[in-house]
């Protein structure tokens, strides 16, 4: 499912990027009517959570290979 949603996406980014890199910029309405986002802003917060939550499984991986990730 993860990676179907994947595919999903970058599909829409490079329709996106095919109007354009100002595409980027052009904002819609948000999810829940809060407010207007931009594609670029979605993309940045998509890279900021993967770097936020990314370690959350060395734990898990820890404690079945027994070694310490670095």
């Amino acid at each position: 499912m993860w990676a179907e949603r994947v595919e999903a996406s970058r599909r829409v980014v490079a329709a996106r990027l095919d109007a354009g890199p100002a595409a980027l910029d052009a904002t819609h309405p948000a999810s829940g009517g809060q407010g207007r986002a931009s594609l670029r802003w979605v993309l940045v917060h998509m890279i900021e959570e993967y770097a936020r939550h990314n370690g959350h499984a060395d734990p898990l991986r820890q404690s079945i290979d027994g070694q310490s990730g670095e």
